[in-house]
């Protein structure tokens, strides 16, 4: 099943790859993060069938998604072996225009789910899984005012 209110917005800060260089200001935008797994097939999967994201690059051992000039990856690398072994370091937060339509389809198919939907204090509605390598994604539902 795929979930399709997902993917307003993609908010990351991981692999940051500055697209022109100065000295006051080296770090231009946030370009992309890649997840890298043992796994490829397996994270292929939950992230096209489950969450509905659209490839756009395959390789033999890469996926490109793309949100305007943002790129989330996955791929292969020979120096990953099971699941994350620290996955509250880094979490990967997609934008939803339904939290609780998220939320059921994800627990329907068995996704761990580590925090049901919450109301933050800043207005805005939070809830956390684990994809299936470990790692920590959040979805969140923006308030009305920041729509």
């Amino acid at each position: 099943m795929i979930i399709s209110p997902i993917m307003d917005c993609f908010f990351i800060g991981i692999q940051i790859r500055p697209t022109q260089m100065s000295h006051k200001d080296p770090t231009q935008k946030v370009s992309g993060i890649i997840l890298w797994t043992n796994n490829l097939e397996n994270l292929r999967n939950f992230y096209e069938q489950l969450l509905g994201l659209k490839p756009h690059s395959i390789r033999d051992k890469f996926i490109a998604y793309k949100w305007g000039d943002l790129r989330f990856s996955i791929g292969t690398h020979s120096k990953i072996e099971g699941a994350n072994c620290d996955p509250y370091r880094i979490m990967i937060n997609f934008d939803t225009t339904d939290i609780q339509s998220v939320f059921e389809t994800l627990t329907m198919n068995k996704v761990e789910c580590i925090r049901k939907p919450e109301l933050e204090h800043w207005g805005g509605t939070v809830a956390t899984f684990r994809d299936p390598d470990g790692n920590i994604i959040q979805f969140l539902q923006q308030p009305k005012s920041r729509c």
